[in-house]
């Protein structure tokens, strides 16, 4: 019999930690709970989750403390948020601090264990599953790494250099939300101007050119206030 996957959920308040508990382990998941930042950070090493529930409002260290800390000597584990904090400068902060999601309370089962197979296929060796060799497919839309080529529906698209850039940035991050400030400091530097509005007109002519309908996107979408993401299977 394979091996589960070993989840560590760190979570504060016992109703909300053994209703996700219950969901993970229905869903076969191995499951192992932390009630404190303290705690999770001595159990990560001694017990090697393969992916970390992370809230945010623990009694004795804030989760983006632990988020930093894990990040610090481990940048590889998937860390998905889940916290009752709202607000997008939170959202944005956990990403930009390496979170690979982030989901707010309260959110539904079928949500939870979208998001985890999402961030445990992108920690996987053979990367995203849309992705083979240097060519990523998506509903029509193909992506050719090498060629710097982009088609859809079999019709080649013409894309700026730029425009380029930022399709295969989020292509190579499908399904997961990429920030405004990291999608900038990818194509202009870390001391590059964080202005949203360069991103903005950029993505509105990617969309007048690879989406049918740019106000209905399915392949690029906007978290508003937060970044963009790429549509998965």
């Amino acid at each position: 019999m394979a091996n589960k996957i070993k989840i560590l959920i760190v979570e504060d308040e016992e109703a909300i930690s053994n209703f996700i508990a219950t969901t993970l382990k229905a869903n076969d998941y191995n499951v192992i709970l932390a009630r404190s930042g303290n705690e999770a950070l001595s159990m990560i090493p001694s017990h090697c989750p393969e992916l970390v529930l992370l809230d945010l409002g623990l009694p004795d260290i804030d989760g983006t403390e632990i988020l930093q800390k894990i990040r610090q000597w481990n940048g590889n584990i998937p860390i998905v948020v889940v916290s009752a904090r709202t607000e997008e400068a939170d959202k944005v902060n956990a990403l930009d601090l390496g979170a690979d999601d982030y989901i707010a309370k309260p959110f539904g089962t079928s949500e939870l264990l979208a998001r985890i197979r999402t961030a445990l296929r992108h920690s996987a060796k053979s990367g995203n599953s849309a992705l083979v060799g240097d060519v990523f497919s998506l509903r029509g839309l193909t992506i050719n790494f090498d060629k710097r080529q982009v088609t859809v529906e079999g019709k080649e698209v013409h894309l700026t250099q730029i425009e380029f850039k930022i399709v295969s940035l989020l292509a190579k991050s499908a399904g997961r939300v990429l920030t405004y400030d990291s999608i900038i400091t990818e194509l202009w530097g870390p001391y590059a101007i964080k202005d949203n509005q360069i991103l903005r007109v950029n993505m509105a002519n990617i969309r007048r050119k690879i989406e049918k309908n740019p106000a209905q996107p399915q392949y690029i979408f906007t978290e508003v206030g937060v970044g963009y993401r790429m549509a998965e299977e």
